[in-house]
Order: C-alpha cells, then structure tokens, then sequence
C-alpha cells in the first residue's frame, strides 16, 4: 500500500492498567472495560500487561497454579476472545498459562477469528523461576490482518536477540507485555531503564514497539508504569505514561514503515549490514515450521 493511503496505518494502544494479586475476575472486568475505552479511541491493536489476570507476586507455587488457565479454553482466554470479536481488534496480554502440571508466563494473541497463537516467557526474572517453566515455543511471528506481529515479555526485552530474532523473520511490531520493577542503579525519578532499551531495540532493528506495563505495588513490590510505544526509527510515538495512574497511550502508526523505511541512506539498511559472514543468520536460533 502507499504510505498516504489511510488504510496503512493502525492506532495500537498501550493499557497500563493495576492488577491485584488473586484477584482474577476482577482484573479481566477491569480489562474488558479499557479494552473497551481503546477500541473507542479506534485502537485495532491492543496490549495489556504481564500476568493481567492474575497479578504477578504469588506467595508461592500452588497460589500461581490455582491462578492458571488452559489456553485458549480458560475463562480469561474466552473474555479476551469475546472482546476482540465484538471491538474487531487484536489484543495482545499476559496470561498465567496451565499446561498439565507446568506453568508458563505467557501473553495470549487473538483477535476477532478467535485464538491466533501463544508465546511463552522465554527469560524469566528473580522469583519467577521458583514458579515457571522457561518457555519453550521460541520467537514466533503471527501473521494478523493488520500486519505480523512478534511477542515478548518484561526481562525478554534485555537480549538485544529477542528483537533480532522478530526482525529476520518479517515482524512489523513487536508488543511487550511488561511488568517493570525498578533496577539495581535506578536512581530516584529517573526514567526507567526498560524505555531506553526498547528504543535502541526498535532503532537497531527497524521495528515498532508496544509495551504495556503495570502500575501499583504488589506485596511489597512496586512497579515503573511508564508505557510506551515506539516508532520503527526508535523515537517515541506514545508515552512515557505515568508511574503511578491507569492510563491508555495510543500511537497512529503505518505498521509497514518497519520494511518500508529500513533504508537509512544510499549505502546503509540496518538487516541488509549484518556481517553474516562472521556470525550466523539467525544467531544460532533454530527456526521451526510455521515461523514465517
């Protein structure tokens, strides 16, 4: 399409919203409210935070379990799929995933078809390990009717790979459920350390970048908020959003201006540079059926 056609571009939204540990019901109502409140806003593409339903500081294992749901037969899972089919939009959001006795931290991709796939935490952080199984479905890519979308979630953004691995593989956007806690060295009202990494992601791969965090303190744990959606060039399109408040941050963006634009001068394109001659295309990754 050309990029003056209004039909290129998507309105994504980002919904920082403030989960309550155990208190999933309430979370997917308050969800479904701020889905709604984005698709008012003419979002297509809409991201929820890490563990949305379920809050994210479990006293232990068995109360993570007792959180858990099957996808896509669970009850949350079956929520989301409503709303996406009734505002005829996308929703990207975290979800405590059960599969048999094991537990993933996982995000959820439907839209108004129903399921449209899965993607499991792949670096877990801190205490997450006493709960979750490292994910195992790698980096896919699901190809939607607004463009191909990547996942990642919170700690997986820190491996420069996670972004690369999407990039190779065609992704427009990359959406980031999250739930940023404050790191070693963050000095007091600094922005958070996440944002300029997701920058330098979006920048050095030529992607867009959605993150939804959460705000709040959980337990004794509080939470950076801070959103923000980036443009495939690394500047902001969206936020940063509060610390502190709720809040939805929507961008207008030509989702195919992460291929389209890639071309940073006559000599340079930032995929095309890469020396593989030195290192692997895919970074040793191995690359299942059904990625592309």
């Amino acid at each position: 399409m050309d990029e003056h056609h209004p039909e290129s571009d998507t309105t994504v939204a980002c919904i920082q919203m403030k989960p309550v540990v155990a208190a999933k019901d309430a979370n997917v109502r308050r969800s479904l409210a701020l889905i709604a409140e984005a698709a008012a806003k003419g979002a297509r593409l809409v991201v929820l935070p890490e563990l949305a339903n379920s809050g994210y500081v479990f006293a232990d294992r068995a109360e993570a379990f007792g959180l858990a749901e099957e996808i896509p037969d669970g009850a949350t899972s079956r929520a989301w799929i409503d709303a996406a089919r009734r505002h005829d939009l996308i929703i990207v959001a975290g979800i405590a995933e059960r599969e048999g006795a094991a537990l993933y931290n996982s995000a959820i991709v439907v839209g108004p078809s129903g399921h449209i796939g899965t993607f499991r935490k792949m670096h877990l952080w801190n205490a997450e390990n006493l709960f979750f199984e490292p994910g195992n479905l790698g980096f896919p890519v699901f190809k939607t009717p607004i463009g191909r979308i990547g996942v990642a979630i919170c700690y997986d953004g820190w491996f420069p790979e996670t972004f690369r691995l999407h990039a190779l593989q065609g992704a427009d956007i990359v959406c980031v459920p999250t739930n940023w806690v404050p790191i070693p060295g963050q000095e007091p009202g600094r922005p958070a350390m996440a944002t300029i990494l997701h920058q330098a992601a979006a920048h050095s791969n030529s992607l867009f970048i959605a993150c939804a965090d959460r705000v709040g303190t959980e337990r004794g744990q509080p939470f950076e908020g801070q959103s923000v959606i980036v443009n495939c060039t690394g500047w902001l399109a969206a936020g940063p959003a509060t610390r502190d408040d709720e809040e939805i941050i929507t961008a207008r963006i030509n989702l195919s201006d992460a291929r389209r634009k890639r071309n940073w001068n006559a000599f340079n394109q930032v995929l095309r540079d890469r020396r593989t001659d030195a290192y692997g295309e895919m970074l040793g990754a191995e690359v299942r059926p059904g990625w592309y």
